[in-house]
């Protein structure tokens, strides 16, 4: 592994506001996976020894370069400008029925919270944590949402397996009913 090589994807890491996956990397450097494989293991286990300020993840299908969280507070004292966004909870209760039962339709959302949810919908899909799948081969061609990566980033998934189960949902709560 060249120190070259390790600089190179050190640097695409660090300028990536988002996750960065190793198909990009191999496009944009022409290095094997492999070799990026175990560049950004090494890259990893350096920064853990050396209790670096940050730590390199693996998120929504990708890599990226996150604050350790020791340091959530102050982090967060510097970008208290840039507020994160917060969902309501009804956006909340619609972004799980999506997570755990993609692909799915808007009635389907609808007859679980017994509202309508269109305005949610078009919520969750202008801040890009929905989207729109396609279409279902039934009267109407109603449409299909699914959730997106920036989903699984902002929810600090690696991917959607790693929600946790229903179960385990319902044993933080005693009022959640499993269907």
């Amino acid at each position: 592994m060249s120190n070259r090589g390790k600089a190179l994807i050190e640097a695409l890491l660090f300028a990536s506001p988002r996750p960065i996956g190793v198909d990009v990397i191999r496009e944009v450097t022409g290095m094997e996976p492999g070799d990026i494989g175990d560049i950004i293991q090494s890259l990893s286990e350096e920064y853990d020894s050396e209790n670096r300020g940050f730590s390199l993840l693996e998120v929504a299908g990708g890599y990226q370069l996150r604050t350790r969280p020791d340091f959530a507070d102050e982090v967060g004292m510097l970008f208290l400008a840039r507020a994160r966004r917060r969902f309501s909870r009804s956006s909340l209760e619609t972004l799980s029925i999506i997570a755990y039962r993609q692909p799915v339709l808007r009635s389907e959302i609808e007859e679980i919270r017994g509202v309508d949810s269109g305005g949610v919908l078009k919520t969750l899909l202008s801040h890009r944590m929905i989207r729109i799948l396609g279409r279902k081969e039934a009267p109407g061609r109603p449409i299909l949402y699914g959730t997106t990566s920036e989903f699984l980033e902002y929810f600090s998934l690696r991917d959607l397996e790693s929600l946790p189960t229903l179960q385990e949902v319902a044993e933080l709560d005693t009022d959640i009913e499993i269907e």
